[in-house]
């Protein structure tokens, strides 16, 4: 197989759909690889996307796909195992057989959650276990919701959630002890504060603590650690950056420019691999933008290139 692109773009998610959406309407030859795994696949509905407010996130990615390829592009299931340099561009490793070669690589493989070590939380995450009020905070407005502080974020989750609700409990598992400062605040705003190991969830998102207790809950929040998967290009030279949140590393990422261009030539990124909080709708600006950037970028090539052929023909 020597397939060659002008662009392979590694995820099939938001952002690496409307990169290659904006990749094909350039005229550009445009892989996708889609591994198949997004990061809402257990979210019922997209929120704040205008004009696709509660969409299905599997609905989404269905239309985006039949849009790349109504325009020219290719999107093909299946996983990347390893990059590589060469002189006009990139190798792409794929496992269903490959390689193929790109000259510019948009990176949009997003993020994994680290989810909290409790029994319970993982069968119940993104339905009764959430953690971005701004993609589950209206359809838990003026329930019961849980705090379950694993680190430095406790505090800030309950304030923040209480925007929605007024039944809000913190409850202090392993995360720091509150100061008094932060207690006063919590006291204000009707944030009660249980100070108990907790064991694991149990029916809906109810709290089960150490000593017993059952603590009847409808939405249970949690932090996770969100590491952008960025390890594919690390091979290239690329680094992926800690993000720190109060001082505390909640994650990891691949840095860019503003355009998505990464340290690394030919390489960009954009959605949840270089920006751990973008939701679905800015992850599609991200692509947008880096495949335009993308497209720009070839056409100084091009037209170098094109010079360069005038000049030895002359």
């Amino acid at each position: 197989m020597d397939e060659r692109y002008d662009v392979v773009v590694i995820g099939g998610g938001a952002a690496g759909l409307s990169g290659a959406l904006t990749l094909a309407r350039a005229r550009r030859s445009v892989l996708v690889v889609d591994a198949g795994e997004p990061r809402n696949a257990p979210a019922g509905h997209v929120h704040g996307y205008l004009g696709r407010e509660g969409t299905p996130p599997a609905e989404l990615l269905a239309t985006g796909r039949d849009e790349v390829t109504g325009y020219g592009g290719t999107v093909r299931p299946g996983r990347v195992t390893g990059l590589g340099r060469e002189d006009d561009g990139f190798r792409v490793d794929l496992a269903d057989g490959g390689p193929v070669r790109a000259r510019r690589l948009l990176l949009a493989t997003g993020l994994v959650d680290e989810l909290p070590d409790l029994p319970g939380v993982a069968e119940r995450w993104g339905s009764t276990v959430v953690h971005c009020p701004y993609c589950h905070g209206w359809e838990v407005r003026d329930r019961a919701v849980g705090i379950v502080s694993t680190g430095s974020m406790g505090v800030h989750a309950a304030t923040l959630w209480r925007q929605w609700t007024d039944d809000v409990v913190l409850f202090v598992h392993t995360g720091a002890e509150p100061t008094a400062a932060e207690l006063q605040r919590l006291a204000a705003r009707g944030v009660r504060v249980v100070r108990a190991r907790v064991q694991g969830l149990e029916g809906g998102a109810d709290v089960r603590l150490a000593d017993g207790e059952l603590v009847a809950r409808d939405a249970v929040v949690v932090t996770t650690r969100m590491v952008g998967t960025a390890e594919l290009v690390t091979g290239l030279g690329a680094t992926p950056a800690p993000m720190e949140v109060n001082g505390a590393v909640v994650g990891s990422y691949l840095p860019a420019d503003p355009t998505g261009r990464t340290d690394v030539p030919g390489v960009w990124v954009a959605g949840n691999a270089g920006d751990l909080s973008a939701q679905v709708v800015v992850a599609a600006a991200q692509g947008l933008r880096a495949g335009a950037m993308i497209n720009a970028d070839l056409i100084e090539e091009d037209t170098a290139r094109a010079v360069a052929a005038r000049r030895s023909a002359a």
